[in-house]
């Protein structure tokens, strides 16, 4: 069978392949196959500057051309590992078979051909692959995505910082706010949920069947394999992996740090849930307008419509992110005993996990672009709820002292509907200065914002 677009079993490969081509390349299997190459041209090198008399260091020709192998490696090279699985029937050996079948007419490297994969276990190979598939994820493709996320809504946030705009708590009017505190609520939470995905430490083990060095300390068991390791997995690309070091662990990486980072997107994730959810409501009532695209058609039946497409496949997509990620992060750090397989099939499902998220903010950033404000809509409905100055008018009078001023507003307001005339009746009547009085009822629900418009312009 031919795969295409329209016979991909998932969308994240099908209806949204070309929106997720960036990703693509690092948490596809063929991207896997090219850090299991990467981890095992590594640990080679630095195996040749150990200082064992019986494999010596590297030719600079050498080491160039290994490094080629990682550099130019292809979807043709992927498929030509594959091909050595069908008959290994395991994945990482195929690997191994595949660099030693480049090694052919390179006497030197043919001569130190058995040092590749040299005490390894798989998961050796794994768990670092893993991990730089992750890095270049977070780090390329997600943070990206989601900083442009973040800018648009600071920009937002900022400019709509003095646009007065009525609150709704349960649902029912509340004090007013601005457009933009309102959006730099969100930019507060996000950039926090951000700096915590990105500060999360990206983890990797090089120790063995089971974590102890036995297979390395059987061949030179004066040799300090634990300093070796770090130095492999530490030291930056391309020469290592540019990863954090892990000491301890059975046969696989304990996975607590993938927890701690998909938990962390999945906060994320959460927040722009929240958000999407509000700005639909907002285009509901009419506060926002969508610009209009030509072509495009909002409902079949009904050709007014148009329809907040973009908030929905975000919140959507969202939704499917967390559910992968919830697994994913409750799952990965359960092995039984030293090791059990069942990480491994649900590991090659975190590129889609991810991809449904960066799917998400890209959605979720069209929407946003093409929001447009209706300032009248806004300040109609403000000016349609004159109950919420019953706040600050009984808060003045408490200030000086009259007699039940909540319980007063209550009986005037709960329940009726208020004008500027009823409300500013009520403030002429009151025992306060003079100079208070004139504050008050110079007040309108648009001009009782508080602190609003600064906070929106601080973020």
């Amino acid at each position: 069978m031919t795969f295409s677009s329209i016979s991909a079993l998932s969308p994240l490969d099908g209806r949204y392949a070309a929106k997720l081509a960036q990703l693509r390349p690092l948490m596809s299997e063929q991207g896997y196959m090219h850090r299991r190459v990467q981890v095992e041209v590594a640990w080679f090198i630095k195996l040749s500057d150990a200082g064992f008399s019986e494999f010596k260091p590297l030719t600079p020709g050498a080491r160039t051309y290994l490094l080629g192998l990682v550099k130019n490696f292809s979807e043709a090279d992927g498929e030509a590992i594959k091909a050595i699985e069908k008959t290994t029937n395991h994945d990482v050996k195929a690997v191994e078979y595949w660099i030693k079948s480049k090694f052919e007419a390179r006497p030197e490297l043919v001569a130190a051909q058995e040092f590749v994969h040299f005490a390894c276990t798989s998961e050796d190979i794994n768990n670092t692959s893993h991990a730089l598939q992750l890095k270049g994820a977070r780090d390329l493709v997600l943070l990206p995505a989601l900083d442009a996320v973040i800018a648009k809504l600071r920009a937002m946030a900022h400019g709509f910082a003095d646009v007065p705009m009525l609150s709704r708590t349960h649902g029912q009017t509340a004090s007013p706010t601005t457009v933009g505190k309102e959006v730099a609520n969100v930019v507060v939470r996000l950039a926090a949920a951000r700096d915590k995905i990105a500060s999360v430490k990206i983890m990797a083990k090089m120790n063995g069947a089971v974590g102890n060095y036995n297979a390395h300390l059987s061949a030179w068991p004066d040799f300090d394999w634990e300093a070796f390791s770090r130095n492999v997995i530490e030291t930056p690309e391309p020469l290592g992996l540019g990863l954090t070091f892990q000491p301890y662990s059975i046969q696989i990486e304990p996975h607590d740090y993938m927890a701690e980072l998909f938990d962390a997107i999945a906060r994320a994730d959460t927040i722009l849930i929240d958000w999407a959810r509000d700005v639909w409501g907002y285009v509901s009532l009419g506060y926002f307008k969508q610009k209009l695209k030509d072509g495009e058609v909002g409902s079949s039946t009904m050709p007014h419509k148009v329809n907040p497409i973009d908030f929905e496949n975000a919140e959507g997509n969202l939704g499917l992110a967390n559910a992968l990620l919830k697994h994913l992060s409750e799952k990965l750090p359960i092995s039984r005993w030293q090791r059990d397989l069942t990480d491994s099939t649900v590991l090659r499902n975190m590129g889609v996990a991810i991809g449904y998220a960066v799917l998400a903010y890209q959605s979720l950033l069209t929407g946003l672009n093409k929001l447009e404000i209706n300032e009248d809509a806004i300040a109609a409905d403000l000016d349609a709820s004159w109950e919420v100055l019953a706040e600050p008018i009984q808060t003045v009078m408490r200030r000086f002292g009259l007699p039940q001023p909540y319980e007063q507003l209550k009986k005037f307001t709960r329940g009726a509907a208020m004008t500027r005339e009823l409300m500013q009746g009520f403030i002429a009547g009151l025992a306060i200065p003079e100079a208070e009085k004139e504050r008050l009822l110079a007040m309108t629900p648009g001009s009782y914002t508080g602190m609003a418009a600064e906070l929106a312009k601080r973020v």
